[in-house]
C-alpha cells in the first residue's frame, strides 16, 4: 500500500517505513509531521484517486534530520567580454521517515518496527588446564 502525497510543490510517492527526502519544513528533528494533501492512495479494496486530493485522507511521519543538499555551481560566462560569474547554491532538505497513512481517521498502513535478534553470547573460553 502506498499514497501519494504533495508537499513543498513536489510530489512524493510514499509507502509506510519509507524514508523521504522534501524541501525544507521548519520543524526540528524528533518531530512529528502530517502530511494532509493526499493525491492518492492505494490499499487492498483498489485504488482511491481525489479530485484534487483524497478527502479524510492524511499521512504520518517523523522527522529524521535537516540536512544540505550537494552545492550546485552555477557558472555563467559572456565570451569575449572578461565576464564572468560564479555562484554555489545548496538547498536546504528535510529527511522524514514516514509512519503511518490513514484514511478517515482508521490507519490503512504502518510502519513496522525493524526485528532486532540478539546476538548469542560468546562463551567464555575454557581456562586451560595444566
Amino acid at each position: 500500500m502506498f499514497a501519494v502525497i504533495k508537499t513543498g510543490g513536489k510530489q512524493f510517492r510514499v509507502a509506510a517505513g519509507d524514508t523521504i527526502t522534501i524541501p525544507k519544513l521548519a520543524l526540528e528533528a524528533g518531530d512529528k509531521v502530517t502530511f494532509d494533501e493526499v493525491l492518492m492512495l492505494t490499499r487492498e479494496g483498489g485504488v482511491e484517486v481525489g479530485a484534487p486530493g483524497v478527502s479524510g485522507a492524511s499521512v504520518s511521519g517523523e522527522i529524521v534530520e535537516q540536512a544540505r543538499g550537494p552545492k550546485v555551481i552555477a557558472f555563467k560566462k559572456r565570451r569575449r567580454k572578461n565576464s564572468r560569474r560564479k555562484r554555489g547554491h545548496r538547498q536546504d532538505l528535510t529527511i522524514v521517515r514516514i509512519g503511518a497513512i490513514a484514511l478517515n481517521g482508521e490507519t490503512i498502513a504502518e510502519a513496522k518496527a525493524p526485528v532486532r535478534t540478539a546476538k548469542p553470547a560468546d562463551p567464555a573460553p575454557a581456562e586451560a588446564e595444566a
